[in-house]
């Protein structure tokens, strides 16, 4: 590598460490004090940089909003993607849903941020798997999925659409971390309820399960 070639990839390697570190600074003061305080002036004095160099990497704060809710989506999706190896679906099922509560209130003002904040222009004006909507359909996708499976097993209530079942628990379970992060005085039962019941609001019970299997397999009389 020549000497210009070096003086390039020093550059580089330097405007994404500054990208970095204008990211880590910003999560810091969003975790602590919610992203409503976040500015581009007081994010250039906590990096002891000029604001004119933080525009060379956002060109506002709405494009740092975008970068982190894209980081939260991917955390989120991590931690359902680590439960996707469980076999039974309903299992499954109450692991992510488990794991979605526990990180909306883990990081709270991400989590606001993620869903209780207004989309900026930055997200609208993204493309593909830069929207947090394509991070969040790909999460979807994962409770779908479980669902899918359990209207196979016949494990589904009657006339259950997979895909509705699951908006109808991400919903849920939105429902549940809003009003704990919004200081609500309900829910009071546990949160490990709240996620049973929730699934248990679409899962069919066994002794339907167990009817609806022996219906199928029972001989046909009606022609003897």
């Amino acid at each position: 590598m020549g000497l210009q070639e070096r003086r390039t990839e020093q550059r580089r390697e330097q405007r994404e460490a500054l990208r970095e570190r204008i990211l880590e600074v910003s999560r810091e003061i969003v975790k602590r004090d919610g992203f409503a305080s976040l500015s581009m002036r007081k994010l250039a004095e906590a990096i002891d940089y000029s604001p004119a160099a933080l525009y060379l990497h956002f060109r506002s704060r709405g494009e740092i909003a975008h970068a982190l809710r894209l980081e939260g989506h991917a955390r989120l999706r991590e931690a359902f993607v680590a439960h996707t190896t469980i076999a039974d679906p309903a299992a499954r099922l109450n692991a992510m849903a488990r794991a979605y509560v526990e990180f909306g209130l883990a990081e709270p003002e991400t989590y606001r941020l993620m869903f209780m904040e207004p989309a900026t222009l930055a997200d609208t004006a993204a493309n593909g798997a830069d929207k947090p909507a394509e991070f969040g359909a790909a999460t979807l996708s994962l409770i779908a999925d479980a669902f899918v499976e359990l209207r196979v097993a016949d494990r589904l209530r009657p006339h259950a659409v997979p895909s509705a079942c699951a908006e109808g628990l991400w919903a849920n379970l939105h429902g549940i971390v809003a009003l704990k992060l919004n200081g609500a005085t309900l829910p009071e039962t546990p949160v490990a309820t709240l996620v049973e019941l929730s699934l248990d609001a679409w899962s069919a019970p066994a002794h339907e399960t167990e009817l609806r299997t022996y219906s199928a397999n029972r001989p046909d009389t009606s022609t003897r």
